[in-house]
């Protein structure tokens, strides 16, 4: 793929479930060739996580787009010693293994630098490599609990809520993809050299929820679940509809609040100091959604999404996932695409995020099955057949 930006770089991908993957995933989106490291026998764990259809992880299809997935036992010697000779002629390596395992199976930074001065090493964990906690395991909902996002999340009289979706690996792998970029371009443009990157799942969601910090440090405040509200901004909320949908709100902007109060025939609101002064709206905030809450219900979803919009007021429907795909902004511009698959038939998935000028992000093919080009990449680090066999004999690859 000469023609994507990340064309002959290799990415050796030995890492397990979501935040690391994904990170690698985004890679071979713009022409990394992403090498996958599993186990033999059972793969990556996230082969078997979520929903499945007959016996074929659906996540697993969309996380392994463009990988070629290679089986090496990495608890072996051979095993180890063959991913040290598989990194010796890769630009990044992607690990999520706990610190002390990596270093006795001698596939840590330190191990890896000096068999490969140039490259650059991704280890996303639980908790950070260093501190108390760094060889604690740790899961995405750990990272949520503690960052403050589940403490900030549901209605004000309920518990803390944890999200139905994988946020906080979602969001590290999007740090760790910007990290391993900034990495390569020190590394190419400056001559760095290789450089360890230390991302974990707690501090990326903890950047994010930085205003419950400096709310904190400033005013003492501790912000607590206010459900669908924030004290930022009103009206913000989600509001039923007469045909008994649901419509999201923000009146970030003084401007758009003011517009919300004269379209739905409260023009009085608009001039009243109360309700037009951004400060004093928001101590008023209950009663903004009350007004807002008693016109919503009496319209349909498209009678009141027809009033929003040409007043331009920042609304939107809440969608589930049959309306998101149907949404006409949605199809311009071709966001989710039907991709092809041996074991599948096809598989309708998100295509890759940013759009870059002429560059096509590619989906080549969505995640191979077990092992499938473990020969094809072996052979290119230099194995021959006779030694390809003898280590499929020994259950090392």
């Amino acid at each position: 793929m000469p023609d994507l930006p990340l064309a002959g770089i290799r990415v050796l991908d030995m890492a397990s479930l979501a935040a690391a993957p994904l990170a690698a995933t985004y890679l071979g989106e713009f022409g990394a060739d992403v090498v996958k490291i599993e186990p033999p026998g059972v793969g990556d764990a996230i082969r078997g996580w979520g929903a499945q259809k007959d016996g074929v992880g659906l996540m697993w299809k969309s996380i392994g787009r463009n990988k070629r997935s290679v089986t090496v036992d990495l608890r072996t010697p051979d095993g180890q010693e063959l991913t040290r000779r598989l990194a010796a002629r890769s630009d990044v390596v992607i690990a999520n293994t706990r610190p002390q395992t990596l270093r006795r199976w001698g596939l840590d930074h330190e191990r890896l630098h000096a068999v490969n001065p140039q490259i650059v090493m991704l280890h996303v964990t639980g908790f950070g490599l260093s501190g108390p906690k760094s060889e604690r395991p740790g899961f995405g909902t750990l990272g949520e609990a503690m960052s403050g996002f589940a403490h900030m999340t549901g209605e004000a009289d309920g518990p803390p809520t944890l999200p139905a979706f994988m946020l906080a690996d979602s969001v590290a792998s999007l740090h760790a993809a910007f990290a391993v970029m900034t990495a390569l371009y020190d590394r190419d443009l400056h001559g760095a050299g290789g450089r360890l990157i230390d991302v974990n799942l707690l501090d990326p969601l903890a950047r994010i929820l930085e205003q419950s910090l400096v709310t904190w440090d400033q005013t003492g405040v501790v912000p607590h679940r206010a459900g669908n509200k924030w004290d930022i901004s009103a009206p913000r909320n989600t509001y039923r509809t007469a045909d008994d949908r649901w419509i999201a709100m923000s009146g970030s902007a003084p401007t758009v609040a003011l517009r919300v109060f004269r379209a739905i025939g409260r023009p009085d609101l608009a001039e009243d100091p109360d309700f037009s002064d951004a400060q004093r709206r928001l101590a008023r905030a209950g009663e903004v959604d009350a007004v807002v809450a008693d016109w919503v219900v009496r319209q349909t979803l498209d009678e009141a999404m027809a009033v929003f919009e040409a007043a331009e007021i920042a609304a939107a429907p809440v969608y589930d996932v049959t309306d998101l795909v149907a949404d006409d902004q949605m199809i311009a511009r071709e966001v989710f695409r039907r991709i092809p698959d041996d074991q599948l038939g096809s598989l309708l998935v998100q295509g890759p995020v940013p759009r870059v000028s002429g560059v096509d992000a590619r989906i080549d093919h969505l995640g191979p099955e077990l092992g499938a080009h473990t020969r094809e990449v072996l052979t290119e680090a230099g194995l021959s057949d006779l030694e390809i066999d003898d280590l499929s004999s020994r259950g090392v690859i």
